[in-house]
């Protein structure tokens, strides 16, 4: 029957159809186990940065020490000072800086300075470190390092070595300093920093992990056009 003139037909609302509403909650759920799991994985990173500096058990062919970190290069000096290794890299040296300016910074150790300590200009990132590292253990015949970094940099750092040199033995020594205690993690500068570098570790760990797979596809790419 046709409805009087002055009146629309009134629809009623079209329920949601089941998979929609299933996909949506597993939606959510994924979004929740994410925020958990960066919860939980950067609750581990803060109790695994060292809050004290180790007494190492044992002696390296080198020392690699990474800057960008207040003492980092002054504890290198004075481990290889007390013979722990016989050569020390400093990597991500200021272009501009030269080994007359750090003799001169650190007066102390201005002989080993003359004679067992070279530098890398070249890295600008962790990355860079880590290669720069393997070209010189390379060269230097180095087959175990002790790597001085800021303690909340230790993880990455070492992530990042391991990759670029699977045979050499790497020993950490994390530089803890007032300024970044980890044992008081909740103070606003330090959780910053501590989020800013857990994030930083997990891009590392999950590039680490997907460039083996785009260099396979890249080569299976290339077998196929040489072929062709």
């Amino acid at each position: 029957m046709k409805e009087p003139d002055g009146h629309s037909e009134v629809s009623s609302p079209t329920p949601t159809p089941l998979w929609r509403r299933r996909i949506a909650l597993c939606v959510l759920a994924g979004c929740l186990a994410a925020c958990l799991g960066v919860v939980a994985g950067f609750w581990w990173f803060v109790w695994a940065v060292p809050t004290e500096e180790v007494a190492l058990d044992r002696d390296a062919d080198g020392i690699v020490v990474l800057t960008g970190g207040s003492s980092r290069v002054s504890d290198a000096m004075e481990l290889l000072a007390e013979g722990r290794g016989k050569r020390l890299l400093i990597t991500g040296v200021h272009r501009t800086t030269s080994s007359t300016e750090l003799a001169r910074l650190h007066r102390d150790y201005a002989r080993l300075m003359a004679c067992c300590v070279d530098l890398d200009h070249s890295a600008v990132n962790t990355v860079g470190n880590a290669i720069e590292t393997r070209r010189w253990a390379h060269r230097r015949s180095i087959r175990s390092l002790i790597v001085v970094t800021s303690n909340y940099h230790m993880p990455r750092a070492m992530a990042e070595l391991a990759r670029q040199l699977p045979d050499v033995a790497l020993i950490a020594f994390p530089v803890v300093t007032d300024n970044v205690r980890t044992d008081q993690w909740w103070n606003p500068p330090t959780a910053r920093l501590l989020l800013s570098e857990y994030l930083k570790y997990i891009a590392a760990q999950l590039r680490m992990r997907l460039e083996p797979v785009f260099a396979a596809t890249q080569a299976a790419r290339g077998r196929r056009v040489a072929s062709t």
